[in-house]
């Protein structure tokens, strides 16, 4: 790395003495032709950025297409109007706008501007590192300036629009695969068979391949590209997300999931560094406000569709009796199809034009720029608008350029650019921005995790409340073929009783007895025989086993044709629909926030809001404290996501601005991958504490929430930044 920036440093040192040998031979090499495009040169309009000295300029704004070399642009007419790029030249050979005609090569063996001849001392090995790292950060903000003024010149307009969507496309899969997990636990673990020992794993798994994937896929992208990593990231995650609900085995759906959620660790950090790139500063902060609006609808999109599809089991079908394909499984494919929408439509769009420029790779570069203008103009209806890009500018780029190395394998060159995250001017920045991640996911998955299990310990109590109990009762020669529901049978005598085609849910025998009774294709969901006798009794065809009979005894009793396997009792759970429904509300309530941080954020900046949404947050905790009742809890639960939302909006903004383009998606990844480290720790901690006690999850949410908001307006504000 020092001997890279020694090189770009050298280049720019050398530029000077350069200059003034060039000065020397200009009169005696350049033609008439020349020094007449040099004259007109003045009125054309230019992005160049690097001006000394007023001679200097004058023999180096124009060049002669001599030896591989390129043209200057063409002189404008007097009324500043454009030509058209498909006209001829005239004899002098001129150069129309729109015709851009590449960048030399850095080995064509022709010193230019701000590169040094070969063999040429290098003066600046004297410098120290800092002093190098001012010196390309400087020259790094010359290049930002300048991709400013050409966004602003393609203006913003439909193609930003089209772009906005298909990435909306893939932020709201992440928003999916997140609500995704929650909503198929219950089910696919009772589906599977699956022991208290393997139970939870499915949370954890998916939020750690999130965690890896983000990583990965984030420092990629900033080798090979963003969409080309996006698509790649996208197709991963729609393949194992698809065929995780055919597997039957939880072991091979946990990999599934594990894998799925290793792609679409990649959409954040990914979506946000390529849709900046294509935004000029003025709309940046405003539409990637906008975009986060995806994840919310990923977020509704994933309950309204459990809502409708979960709890119907009539959807269900086999494929004889080793195949099982129950309607939690249908909906895991529905909650693909925005991922493979997603895939479709990126193909059809260019690469980041940033990224383009940081590589080297000038001349794509400036296509993709034509393409965004031409596309912006023909909406508004100026089609005849020629796009023109000073080649000064392109050519200025050069010197900032990357050259990917070819000597490192790909997880090593991620990890050295990682490593670059931690080198000034960056590091305190980085070191801050994954503290704040941390501590706002720690507290918004934390309590994701808390308020729907608090809720159902509510219900749970409710529900409690209202059992009917039976002392002492006894039934002789009845026949039960209805549903018993939240009961408690005390010291119960049944004779000759049958019970067909029935089924006990929640309902609790305690010191009972059954004498000569039939039992045929009844199901007991949530119900135990404890301490009751079965005498000359015959079962046939029901779930009741060894884990319901505690220690009870059988005299003269016999099973026949037991149901085997896990029994699908999700249906039977009469919170099923409100769990889903409260998800709903939850989510729902995140929608004036995101309107008002998308309204507010370029106002009253981005720190403001990142600040003083954590800090709000952590204090709405406190009236956890007086949530009593099912609805004070979803009351708080969609306050508290409302106030949420605006510091989630403001970090990705600030996380986008404050990375260079070599290193954002980097960056980003590894800030994304500290949220789901987080989110892990938070489900573990949070969900081990429901039904213990409310003290520890509410001081422990508060506290870092709050502390997350006070480091987060230690950041430098990025709201008049423009893209390094």
């Amino acid at each position: 790395m020092d001997e890279t920036q020694n090189n770009r440093t050298s280049l720019v040192k050398g530029a000077k003495d350069i200059a003034k040998e060039a000065k020397r031979q200009a009169s005696k090499n350049f033609s008439k032709a020349a020094d007449r495009a040099s004259d007109e040169y003045s009125a054309h309009r230019s992005y160049n950025r690097f001006q000394n000295e007023d001679e200097e300029e004058n023999n180096y704004n124009s060049y002669t297409q001599q030896d591989g070399h390129y043209a200057g642009n063409a002189a404008n007419d007097e009324d500043g109007a454009s030509s058209d790029a498909t006209e001829g030249h005239d004899d002098e050979d001129e150069i129309y706008e729109g015709e851009y005609q590449g960048v030399p090569a850095y080995n064509d063996g022709k010193p230019r501007e701000g590169q040094v001849a070969l063999g040429q001392p290098v003066s600046d090995s004297l410098k120290s590192r800092k002093e190098l790292e001012n010196e390309r950060q400087a020259d790094e903000e010359e290049l930002a300036q300048q991709y400013e003024l050409i966004m602003q010149e393609c203006g913003h307009g439909r193609f930003q629009w089209q772009l906005f969507f298909v990435l909306g496309l893939a932020l709201m899969s992440d928003g999916v695969e997140v609500f995704v997990v929650g909503f198929v636990l219950p089910s696919a673990e009772t589906d599977m068979c699956v022991p208290n020992s393997g139970a939870g794993w499915l949370g954890s798994i998916v939020y750690l391949g999130m965690m890896f994937g983000a990583f990965f896929w984030g420092g990629l992208s900033d080798k090979v590209g963003r969409r080309q990593c996006l698509l790649i990231s996208m197709s991963v995650n729609g393949f194992f997300a698809f065929l995780s609900s055919f597997v039957q085995g939880y072991s091979m759906f946990l990999f599934c999931r594990m894998v799925s959620g290793f792609g679409i660790g990649g959409a954040v950090p990914i979506v946000f560094s390529y849709f900046a790139e294509v935004l000029a500063r003025e709309k940046r902060g405003e539409h990637l406000s906008w975009l986060c609006m995806f994840w919310m609808i990923g977020g509704i999109y994933a309950s309204a569709m459990a809502w409708a599809i979960i709890p119907h089991y009539g959807w269900s079908f086999s494929m004889g009796s080793a195949y099982q394909f129950h309607s939690w499984r249908v909906f895991v494919v529905v909650c693909a199809l925005p991922c493979v929408s997603a895939v479709v439509a990126l193909t059809f769009m260019p690469e980041s034009p940033r990224f383009y420029l940081e590589m080297g790779k000038h001349d794509e570069a400036w296509m993709v720029l034509k393409q965004i203008h031409d596309t912006n103009m023909r909406a508004r209806g100026e089609p005849e608008r020629v796009f023109t890009v000073s080649t000064d500018c392109m050519a200025s780029a050069l010197h900032h350029s990357i050259t990917p190395s070819l000597h490192h394998s790909c997880c090593c060159s991620i990890w050295l650019t990682f490593m670059r995250c931690f080198n000034y001017p960056v590091k305190d920045n980085t070191v801050k921005l994954a503290a704040v991640w941390f501590t706002l996911s720690f507290g918004y998955y934390g309590l994701s995790v808390w308020f729907p299990d608090v809720i159902k310990h509510l219900q749970a109590d409710e529900y409690a409340s209202r059992v009917k109990i039976h002392n002492d009762e006894r039934i002789e020669d009845f026949t039960f073929n209805f549903t018993l529901e939240n009961q408690i049978h005390r010291n119960g005598v049944f004779l000759n009783d049958r019970f067909i085609s029935m089924k006990f849910k929640a309902v609790t025998f305690i010191n009972s007895s059954f004498l000569n009774c039939y039992f045929e294709d009844v199901s007991s969901v949530g119900s135990f025989f404890k301490n009751c006798t079965f005498v000359d009794s015959f079962l046939y065809n029901t779930d009741i086993d060894d884990s319901k009979l505690i220690n009870s005894s059988l005299i003269n009793s016999s099973f026949h044709h037991n149901k085997t396997g896990c029994q699908m009792t999700f249906d039977d759970d009469y919170s099923a629909y409100w769990v889903y429904f409260v998800n709903f509300l939850g989510t729902l309530a995140v929608l004036p926030g995101n309107i008002v941080s998308a309204l507010l954020m370029d106002k009253i900046g981005r720190l403001s809001m990142l600040g003083g949404s954590m800090v709000l947050s952590g204090i709405s905790c406190f009236f956890l404290w007086f949530g009593t009742s099912e609805s004070m809890m979803i009351f708080m639960l969609c306050l508290y996501n409302g106030l949420s939302i605006s510091a989630w909006n403001s970090l990705d903004v600030v996380t986008t601005e404050l990375y260079p383009t070599d290193r954002r998606g980097t960056g980003f990844g590894f800030c994304n991958a500290m949220c789901k480290l987080a989110a892990v720790l938070g489900n573990l901690i949070f969900g081990s504490l429901v039904g213990i006690t409310k003290a520890i999850p509410i001081l422990l949410a508060s506290s870092v929430l709050v502390g997350g908001g006070l480091v987060g307006l230690r950041l430098p504000d990025t709201r008049a930044n423009v893209l390094m």
